[in-house]
């Protein structure tokens, strides 16, 4: 499975089945799963705590830390996932939708290369 090969229904349906089988759909309520969310990403940020900007280009060259940021990017996606089907939302119009309303909000005219 590639990104360019993958659609956000395999996904979904790849973590589905993941929690089927451990019988966890009781636990993946939106309360948990926004709260898991947030976790992650806290997870996430840990690897970048105390780093300045100029060292990011060897967090990129080391396969080890770059192994371990994405492990935790993917468990956010999991749980963005798992989120959204318990909601029931359509994360490709959503995410489409949102992004009509931050071009509106943010012209690119006004704002590229810069924020406010």
């Amino acid at each position: 499975m590639r990104d360019d090969t993958t659609t956000v229904a395999e996904l979904i349906q790849l973590v589905d089945a993941f929690v089927a089988e451990r019988a966890w759909e009781p636990f993946h309520d939106p309360k948990n799963l926004s709260s898991s969310i947030a976790i992650e990403a806290a997870e996430l940020m840990e690897h970048f705590q105390w780093l300045r900007s100029d060292e990011l280009d060897a967090v990129r060259d080391d396969d080890t830390k770059m192994a371990a940021i994405g492990e935790e990017l993917a468990d956010i996606l999991a749980y963005v996932l798992s989120f959204a089907q318990t909601m029931d939302i359509d994360l490709s119009s959503t995410l489409r939708d949102k992004m009509k309303k931050n071009a509106v909000k943010y012209p690119a005219l006004r704002y590229r290369g810069r924020f406010e």
